[in-house]
């Protein structure tokens, strides 16, 4: 079932990047990408190595994070309950097949379209520090996303009131299930990371939307619904979305000083004033 799932994720992501690229990228970058491709991978090597690695050593952290979290983090959920209330259960009392079915969409889909388009739509840019700055974003998110869920233990609103907060998107469609377990983990919901990556995107895309307007008006609003969808959807606590939100600002704002500083190849860039409107 996993295998299946994630066939359908990579079908259905697939095609609406295409249609992104073609609506928003268009076809005089694609030209120029042509061209000009192996200059501009060389240019987010470095970095794309270090997301990679960062990714790989996640994946294998996350397994020890919890037993670690046991021994040196602090349990938050009923400070955060008691801080939110019901907050939660107010949000799923508007529950409705369509809006249960489009949050589903999102969580899933819209999630991952958001994190892949922007990568192929800015390496269509001649400059790329708007790639590299979302590299580093991406990877920044990762690591101190890691740290905090080391340093802080709650459970989100389906696991600590079962009886009260509906699971929404595995009740309707329960073969998400097989994927969602394969990242989330019970104690590990502060900070949202689908909150913090989405807002990353949708920061950088209002950041760019000299050079991609379009993507602007469907990047913020996309951003939007991932946030609201981890909470209908009982998953995170409004709190866990305002720190995704704090965290995909911080990262922003030290991606783009750690570009600026450290970048190798910025200076091919530089001299081109028109190349960030490409």
């Amino acid at each position: 079932m996993l295998v299946q799932v994630l066939l359908q994720l990579a079908v259905v992501v697939t095609l609406l990047t295409l249609a992104g690229i073609a609506v928003i990228v268009g076809r005089y970058r694609l030209r120029d990408t042509r061209r000009e491709w192996a200059s501009r991978l060389r240019a987010a090597t470095p970095i794309t190595v270090v997301l990679i690695v960062v990714l790989l050593g996640n994946g294998v952290a996350r397994q020890v994070v919890p037993d670690l979290s046991w021994m040196f983090g602090w349990n938050l959920t009923w400070a955060i309950y008691d801080i939110e209330g019901q907050f939660i259960l107010w949000l799923q009392s508007f529950e409705t097949s369509a809006l249960t079915a489009f949050f589903s969409f999102v969580y899933i889909y819209g999630y991952v379209f958001l994190l892949v388009f922007p990568v192929v739509a800015y390496f269509a840019l001649s400059n790329t520090r708007p790639l590299r700055e979302l590299l580093t974003a991406y990877t920044l998110n990762y690591v101190l996303g890691l740290v905090l869920y080391t340093l802080v233990i709650a459970y989100g609103p389906r696991n600590m009131m079962p009886e009260l907060v509906e699971a929404l998107m595995y009740d309707t469609y329960p073969r998400y299930q097989h994927l969602t377990r394969q990242v989330n983990r019970n104690t590990n919901v502060f900070p949202s990371l689908h909150t913090s990556l989405a807002a990353t995107v949708g920061i950088l895309a209002y950041q760019t939307r000299a050079v991609y307007p379009r993507w602007a008006v469907v990047a913020v609003p996309l951003a939007i619904s991932v946030a609201i969808s981890t909470m209908y959807l009982g998953i995170h606590w409004a709190i866990d979305v305002v720190a995704g939100i704090v965290l995909a600002y911080v990262c922003v704002e030290l991606a783009g000083l750690l570009v600026g500083r450290w970048s190798v190849t910025e200076r091919f860039d530089v001299g081109n004033p028109l190349s960030r409107l490409r």
